[in-house]
């Protein structure tokens, strides 16, 4: 079970064309995009993607992320920097490795990428339970999307093919490190966000209107910080749901 490779708002075709040649080279096969600046299909996309169009011909085009990552249970934000937010910061090694073990689990990560020229945005980043960073010199710290995602796509296979060869099988076959643990997928946990801020609108929790975009930055990040199983997100709603009816 692959992750899967979302590219949010991407600006240059020829980095897209660069990531699908650089997903084809290291076994990757789902890259989702959302809202690229010069539309869906691009030519110069193709046109350097060489031998990697199978990638490009199946690339699912999204108007938005909460789409993107619906159906996905962890996400991973890859960022050179951590935003000033309470998360794991990951290697792209132990990314490989925290995806193979999702994997092992029947779960689906995906990992963010933002555009060029801005990087992911703070609402993309606070969805993530870990922010992905690539060590690079302090000299000069700035990749290229389609080098970072390079570098992303090596270690995976790096981790799928080490664990093939212990073991005979990939991620999807493997023994399940716990079977009854189901994850809530990204849109569960925002159906949960959605209604706990709905609630709060209610009840005018922010009091100052102008602090609640950063107020509900933090309680997000709260609650994405860590995968959470379906069943905690059901009883999260049914908490909602109690404290509503009670006051």
């Amino acid at each position: 079970m692959t992750p899967a490779i979302i590219l949010i708002e991407p600006q240059m075709g020829e980095n897209i064309g660069a990531a699908a040649r650089a997903m084809e080279n290291f076994g990757l096969n789902d890259l989702r995009i959302v809202n690229p600046r010069d539309g869906w299909p691009n030519e110069k996309a193709y046109a350097v993607a060489a031998s990697a169009t199978r990638i490009l011909d199946n690339v699912t085009l999204f108007s938005n992320t909460n789409d993107a990552v619906a159906d996905l249970h962890t996400l991973i934000a890859t960022t050179g920097y951590t935003r000033k937010m309470i998360k794991p910061v990951i290697t792209p090694k132990e990314a490989a490795q925290k995806t193979m073990q999702a994997g092992a689990q029947g779960n689906r990560v995906g990992l963010l990428f933002g555009a060029e020229r801005t990087g992911l945005a703070n609402d993309d980043i606070v969805r993530c339970d870990s922010i992905l960073v690539i060590p690079t010199s302090p000299d000069y710290t700035s990749l290229n999307l389609a080098q970072a995602i390079v570098v992303v796509a090596y270690e995976w296979f790096c981790a799928s093919t080490s664990l093939a060869q212990t073991h005979g099988t990939t991620g999807p076959n493997a023994t399940p490190v716990n079977p009854d643990l189901k994850l809530a997928t990204a849109a569960d946990v925002q159906g949960m966000l959605d209604h706990l801020e709905s609630e709060l609108d209610k009840a005018d929790f922010w009091k100052e209107w102008k602090k609640k975009p950063l107020m509900w930055q933090n309680l997000r990040n709260i609650f994405t910080r860590n995968p959470l199983a379906i069943q905690e997100v059901r009883t999260l709603r049914g908490v909602i749901r109690c404290l509503v009816e009670g006051r």
